[in-house]
């Protein structure tokens, strides 16, 4: 009787004959090897060129919240039209003595006078009432909120700008410093609040997080290469193209506004990224000189193989970062674009830049060493050679996991879960001035502020009623019922009485929250205002009503950075998984790749709200007591971790499916390509823990809170989905992982990436 044919899903290995490498990849590392001197030159006048027009050109960086279309900045936008006085930028400078301050009355006067002249300045209100006079007493059973407390002993100045005063620049404090000269000359205490305070900010906090990074990175990439020259070549050239990326990144701010996190950030993924890249070259490199090649041709053929799946990973890794602006918020994109600068130069050098210091070094990349060098294999599975792959610890690992696929599969899920549980309590806000630092200013002023006046002080919300439409009649009618309608809304500790701009058309208010900006009550009340109790004020009239000012923007960012969350999730993992199923031409392993992606970001949001929302740790690092999820971390987050999982996916998955095409034995594929690349991952992941965990000492707690969440994603996707994860699956799935429908197939187009060739080049 005939053999019944064997299923669909179930193919034999495509002997295909992919490229050899003499395609552009080779020829472009090869003639960088061949003429590094000149390379080397022109990495160092392209450095140096824009370092200068930085110089000269460069931006600066600014957390711009605004939205348009939303109603905080619809009420901004009426405010200007009807008070131009009220409805620039404000920042306070917060004043406090041991005695009270009218007795200083004259000092006061001189800075507020000096404030007045300063460029961008539309007005500067005076704290103390005019001589002769005393202020009035704060509302009955609500504290003290005015300029100047009920002791007389703290006042805060309020300057209003045209523009963001973070947008001014650091010189722009020497002005200010000059104008309350005479209060500090006087032994009055003057912080800065708010944007003031961000421009007094130390400017280099995050230098010594880097150099531990690269500390703990060199001695990693020593122990992995065993060998000075080898470990030293990944680092100097991630720190060279992530110079680079930031100085274009300088450039590119002169023309659009980046949030001040955008450097940190940048060098941060590009050093990371950067050290990975050449990692995978150096070790490619390392071997083919192992086996006795000519040093030129070998960056040549490094560049041709795992320069393409460089190329490969950073081009996903743009594509990810690329997938925040479907968010539709700038601020968010802008963050991802600023990533995605120093992850494209980090490509370049990789492949322009790794190759000139090759062929530069030469065969003495293994002379200053400090132990015997090991390098990766392409050895025929079940075959040996030097540095093999079928004796060592990784190999064997990979055979228990063949054997016994599913229990290494239930224990990575377990381990997933736990750690993703803390997850479901998220909750997003901004962190405010107060978990700043009490070396920083704003700090502070905060710290001031909070003690005189309370802490909704620190986050006044401006309420904003347009009457434009309404007849001149009806107007005191519709003051008298909004005045009752905002008493004794719950969580404000005071509302001002409502008043009217000079053309009569707008009634404004402040409100202010019984606790701090970043506190789930404060959020609370603008949504009240906003939803309800604003629109109950003006009931029955032809009125628009907004609450508007930075806390009532940041709430508005929040809750549409929420919305789009699945959006940017979506879209994300729609493009990982285009890519890995046009790379490797199998829709279940395309699937697998797209959901163990989720998981393991799933696990990394769940550390971060465990150290950072529930405290555990917290206070070791810094972090004064428990504070909410900074509202576009987890965006950045899922995006970066995302594409960085993508990134050693395609590196492990191309080694699978090439010896998958030599042999057709799928778990035997699994075992080798593990034994080979775990070790090269590992001390990747290792590398950019240690970049990423070293900026848990900065000062800021948005970029602690980025530090610890990529560090914890690159070690839970190193760790648990790829050496657990991905191997038990693949195991799982056998022949049918490179399955694809014959239509699919015909209309995929073909990369030709490493780990695809039908033969070892």
């Amino acid at each position: 009787m005939p053999s019944s044919p064997a299923p669909p899903f179930v193919p034999s290995p495509r002997r295909e004959r992919a490229p050899h490498p003499t395609g552009r990849p080779r020829r472009l590392g090869g003639w960088c090897a061949r003429h590094s001197v000149g390379v080397l030159l022109l990495w160092a006048v392209a450095l140096a060129g824009l370092q200068g027009l930085v110089h000269a050109y460069g931006g600066d960086y600014s957390d711009d919240f605004s939205l348009p279309g939303t109603q905080s900045q619809d009420g901004l936008d009426v405010l200007r039209a009807h008070a131009p006085s009220a409805g620039g930028h404000s920042a306070q400078i917060v004043l406090h003595d041991g005695e009270p301050l009218t007795d200083l009355s004259d000092q006061v006067s001189s800075a507020v006078t000096g404030l007045r002249k300063l460029p961008d300045v539309l007005v500067v209100q005076n704290p103390l009432p005019p001589p002769g006079s005393t202020p009035p007493p704060p509302p009955t059973g609500s504290p003290d909120t005015g300029p100047l407390s009920a002791d007389g002993r703290t006042a805060y100045v309020t300057v209003r700008f045209d523009v963001r005063p973070s947008t001014l620049g650091a010189e722009y404090l020497h002005g200010v410093d000059r104008a309350v000269q005479p209060l500090r000359a006087a032994g009055v205490r003057v912080e800065y609040g708010g944007p003031l305070g961000e421009l007094a900010r130390p400017g280099a906090g995050d230098r010594t997080g880097e150099a531990i990074g690269f500390g703990v990175a060199f001695l990693v990439l020593l122990i992995g290469f065993g060998s000075l020259l080898a470990a030293l070549l990944p680092l100097v050239t991630a720190v060279f193209c992530a110079v680079v990326g930031v100085a274009l990144l300088g450039l590119l701010a002169s023309v659009w506004t980046f949030a001040t996190v955008s450097p940190t950030l940048a060098t941060m993924i590009g050093t990371g990224v950067g050290i990975d890249y050449a990692l995978f070259l150096v070790t490619r490199h390392r071997q083919n000189l192992l086996d006795g090649r000519d040093p030129a041709t070998v960056a040549g053929n490094a560049a041709a193989t795992s320069g393409r799946a460089v190329l490969l990973s950073g081009c996903t890794v743009v594509l990810a970062l690329s997938g925040l602006w479907v968010c539709g918020i700038g601020f968010i994109g802008r963050l991802g674009l600023a990533a995605a600068v120093t992850v494209v130069t980090a490509v370049i050098g990789a492949l322009t830049l790794v190759p000139a210091l090759l062929g530069l070094i030469g065969r003495r990349i293994d002379r200053l060493r400090v132990r015997t060098p090991v390098a990766e294999t392409d050895a025929t599975p079940g075959g040996n050679t030097r540095g093999g792959s079928t004796h060592s610890g990784w190999h064997r690992y990979a055979r228990r996991v063949e054997r016994r696929p599913w229990w290494f599969l239930a224990g990575g899920v377990v381990v997933l879960a736990v750690l993703a549980f803390p997850l479901l309590s998220l909750r997003s806000g901004h962190i405010g001035d107060g978990a700043d630092p009490e070396s920083f200013t704003d700090r502070r002023a905060y710290d001031l502020m909070s003690s005189a006046f309370g802490p909704g002080s620190n986050g006044p919300l401006t309420l904003v009623i347009d009457r434009s439409d309404v007849p001149q009649a009806d107007r005191p009618a519709l003051a008298s019922q909004a005045g009752k309608a905002l008493t004794g809304v719950p969580d404000a500790a005071t509302i001002t009485p409502l008043t009217a701009t000079s053309d009569g058309d707008v009634l404004t208010a402040t409100a202010y929250s019984v606790a701090g900006p970043q506190d789930e009550r404060t959020t609370a009340l603008t949504d009240d205002l906003t939803d309800t109790v604003l629109p109950k004020a003006v009931e029955g009239y032809e009125a628009r009503t907004y609450v508007t000012g930075t806390t009532a923007a940041q709430v508005d960012f929040l809750g549409v950075v929420a919305g789009r969350l699945p959006l940017v999730v979506a879209v994300v993992v729609a493009l990982a998984f285009l890519v890995v199923l046009v790379v490797f031409r199998g829709p279940l392993v395309a699937v697998k790749a797209a959901v163990l992606g989720v998981l393991s970001i799933s696990a990394s949001y769940g550390v971060v709200v465990a150290v950072f929302q529930w405290g555990w740790g917290g206070p070791a690092l810094g972090v004064p007591g428990d504070v909410p999820i900074e509202s576009y971390v987890p965006v950045m987050m899922f995006a970066i971790v995302f594409g960085w999982g993508m990134d050693h996916e395609i590196f492990l998955l191309s080694r699978i499916h090439e010896a998958w095409l030599r042999t057709g034995d799928p778990r035997g594929s699994v075992a080798h390509a593990l034994g080979i690349t775990a070790r090269v991952i590992t001390c990747a992941a290792l590398i950019m823990v240690s970049v990423f965990a070293a900026f848990l000492i900065s000062d800021s707690i948005v970029v602690k809170m980025l530090g610890l969440g990529l560090a914890a994603g690159v070690l839970i996707d190193a760790s648990v989905v790829r050496l657990l994860l991905v191997p038990a699956v693949m195991t799982l799935l056998g022949r049918a992982a490179w399955w694809t429908p014959r239509w699919l197939d015909r209309a995929l187009p073909r990369p030709g990436t490493e780990g695809t060739a039908g033969r070892k080049p």
